[in-house]
């Protein structure tokens, strides 16, 4: 026969339950070193809720996660920096200025409802710390034509301004983590799709917007296209690999995101790691619109 317990034992026994809950939850928040929880993405094999995109979760489908090089960036030299969404948490922007990072790029949009949570605080925290800055729009080429999306973004956050601190803003056209890889579009309709949003956010901003993709996603969804070469600056995502696969038509990358899970003080858990394909110089000349 089991021990009777009292019940003022077991409230005490329950109360104690809780206090050691509470205090593992605030060992927790310190523990980050921000002072807020931070969510993890959803794992490869749960779905992304719409909205909750990030830079890298189509890519995250398409080069699988074993291809994102472990927690040690591959190359940390030259010009470095990282994009980031709501999934990190609260930033030390400080720490990350002071790691060694000269750029950050913050996610702004998606589609034409959904704002990042925590776009503003990322925005102006990367700004006041003397990293140069820019905002991202995940593309949601299956719910609107693109100068709606461009025009979204552009009000939203993904405006220009000259003082030497602001990039211009980026297209995040990736594998489709919600569905069909191509967004239901053939090739056409993508060239189209994108050629809006550039031709919209140029008359907004007077910017060409940087093209944020994959080599595969690239050259399947849009049929090699090479009608941005000449215009947009890329962005070429390939993980885990010393030299980063081109997308047909453009000459070379201007930013690669060489792994989605490198590590930098003053962000808790993984961020997507970036190297700049130039000097400082030239990366204060892409904010100045005077490369």
């Amino acid at each position: 026969m089991p021990a009777y317990r009292s019940p003022s034992r077991r409230l005490k026994r329950s109360r104690g339950t809780l206090l050691a809950g509470a205090l593992a939850s605030t060992a927790a928040l310190i523990l980050t070193g921000t002072g807020t929880a931070v969510a993890a993405p959803p794992a490869p094999d749960e779905p992304v809720r719409s909205g909750q995109a990030w830079m890298g979760a189509g890519t995250r489908i398409e080069q699988g996660p074993a291809s994102t090089g472990g927690v040690t960036p591959m190359d940390t030299s030259g010009v470095q920096g990282i994009d980031v969404s709501h999934w990190q948490g609260a930033i030390n922007w400080g720490s990350v200025k002071a790691a060694g990072i000269d750029f950050a790029y913050m996610k702004a949009t998606e589609g034409t409802t959904y704002k990042d949570s925590r776009f503003s605080a990322n925005y102006t925290g990367s700004y006041n710390a003397g990293l140069i800055r820019g905002a991202y729009h995940f593309a949601r080429p299956d719910v609107s034509n693109g100068a709606t999306q461009a025009n979204y973004f552009a009000s939203s956050g993904g405006g220009w301004s000259k003082d030497g601190k602001t990039l211009p803003g980026v297209l995040d056209i990736e594998h489709n983590p919600y569905g069909a890889m191509c967004y239901g579009l053939s090739t056409t309709q993508m060239r189209t799709w994108i050629n809006d949003f550039y031709n919209t956010y140029k008359a907004r901003t007077t910017r060409d917007v940087v093209i944020y993709t994959t080599a595969s996603w690239w050259n399947t969804c849009t049929g090699s296209w090479t009608g941005m070469a000449a215009k947009s600056p890329l962005w070429v995502a390939h993980w885990g690999t010393s030299s980063p696969n081109i997308p047909s038509g453009f000459p070379t990358w201007t930013i690669w995101q060489y792994s989605a899970t490198g590590r930098v003080a003053g962000v808790s858990g993984d961020v997507d790691r970036n190297k700049f394909n130039g000097s400082f110089a030239r990366l204060q000349a892409l904010a100045n619109n005077t490369a």
